[in-house]
């Protein structure tokens, strides 16, 4: 059997031999680690402490660095061999249970040994992205009713700033360049919010047909919870004057999810836009997980979140730095949360840092780590998908009922077992009797 067509963790110890006389140790070298009798599992759990031990410390330093080298290349050309051995690089799932304290000026700090040299993450095909991604239906759940819960919030928050505007005779709009000098257009604010329901309509098809659309659920909704909570605190701590005398700000009472087009209108909502922030989440996430080759679409939806915003100041209803303010949180707070989601091996090891100040990132993303492929599910794969689904719930259900059923003849049946087993000892003393 040749070594270079048999997977490495299948490698015997003649394998390893063959492999390393084409790396140009010395003889003495080459003997030194056959007579360890290495094979290919042990290869792929070499790390950088085994270097500093017997015999291989004893080696010249030549044979030592191109030993080191091939072992580092060979590990990272089998990662996902290292993932069935369980020795993927630590502090996430795939981490070795061998761990040793390493100090860093005084301080001590856990740490894997095959964590020394350098950080690469589970296995992912050639273009960053994972190849197995599970639903996790109940974290896509849980971060609706995180988005429900700050839709609530938002509308009370709403409702204290509406009657906390400062009085529009007393207070007028201040300066700004955009609204000073363009004049109020009344019909453009109902363009804004059609072309919002527009922009959500293809976010609502993208999920429908994307495959992995739980995962894109929990993050649409993780992030449009967190920006509408920070806009609840900014809008609270400081309430701005109107930005136009159009504009009708008494007291009334709010539906939650009211709109212009409804009829509800608030006021004091100003730092920063709501509209810019649903616009522009709405844009980032189409672009996103959609194919890279839909130039037509990522251009549309750019065109209608540009003026999706230039409806909202053309209408008056927000300062220019509200608007400005919503898209730079909007869209860095979508940069970040992605950049960290791809590359989370870049940040192993202030997992403990990312967990305090990025809780909801943490936990939902624990399970992912790559770029989330772009793969999409024909209108018969997701009814058979649906249809599979429910006959695993089916199927569930039956063998509840199975077990319950039995539950309920042994228990129908001690009452007969005891009456016969009393039955017996009667007939027993009576015999004595006679």
């Amino acid at each position: 059997m040749c070594w270079e067509t048999t997977a490495v963790i299948e490698w015997t110890h003649e394998d390893v031999f063959q492999w390393l006389e084409q790396l140009e140790l010395s003889e003495c070298s080459r003997k030194d680690l056959q007579s360890q009798r290495l094979d290919g599992r042990c290869l792929l759990a070499i790390n950088d402490a085994d270097f500093r031990l017997s015999p291989v410390d004893q080696l010249g330093l030549a044979d030592r660095k191109r030993l080191y080298l091939a072992v580092k290349s060979l590990q990272r050309d089998n990662l996902s061999a290292m993932v069935q051995l369980g020795l993927a690089p630590c502090e996430n799932k795939f981490h070795p249970v061998a761990v040793h304290a390493v100090s860093y000026g005084g301080a001590m700090k856990t740490d894997s040994e095959y964590c020394e040299s350098e950080r690469v993450s589970p296995p992912v095909s050639e273009d960053g992205r994972v190849t197995r991604l599970k639903p996790e239906m109940g974290k896509a759940f849980l971060s609706f009713c995180y988005v429900v819960f700050v839709t609530w919030i938002t509308a009370f928050v709403m409702v204290i700033v509406h009657d906390r505007v400062p009085d529009m005779k007393k207070y007028p709009p201040l300066p700004d360049i955009f609204l000073d000098n363009v004049p109020h257009i009344p019909w453009a604010f109902d363009m804004c919010e059609v072309t919002g329901t527009f922009l959500f309509t293809i976010w609502l098809i993208v999920l429908l047909f994307h495959k992995h659309r739980f995962i894109l659920m929990r993050r649409f909704f993780a992030l449009s919870g967190t920006v509408f909570l920070l806009r609840c605190v900014t809008m609270l701590i400081t309430s701005l004057s109107v930005p136009g005398a159009h504009l009708q700000c008494e007291p009334r009472n709010y539906t939650i999810q009211g709109m212009s087009i409804q009829g509800v209108r608030t006021c004091g909502d100003y730092m920063f836009s709501g509209h810019t922030v649903a616009l522009t989440m709405l844009n980032f996430f189409i672009t996103e997980y959609t194919p890279r080759h839909l130039y037509f679409l990522h251009t549309l939806t750019w065109i209608m979140n540009m003026f999706g915003i230039f409806f909202i100041l053309a209408a008056h209803e927000h300062y220019s730095i509200d608007v400005f303010v919503a898209f730079y949180i909007s869209s860095r707070l979508f940069l970040y949360y992605h950049t960290l989601s791809n590359n989370q091996a870049l940040m192993q090891r202030d997992s403990t840092r990312t967990r305090i100040w990025f809780p909801l990132f943490s936990y939902f993303e624990s399970e992912v780590d790559g770029i989330v492929p772009n793969e999409f599910e024909t209108p018969r794969e997701i009814l058979l998908n649906i249809v599979a689904f429910c006959k695993r719930k089916l199927n569930v259900y039956k063998v509840y009922e199975a077990i319950r059923r039995r539950g309920e003849e042994v228990q129908s049946s001690q009452p007969l077992l005891q009456n016969s087993t009393s039955s017996m000892a009667t007939c027993a003393e009576a015999k004595k009797t006679k």
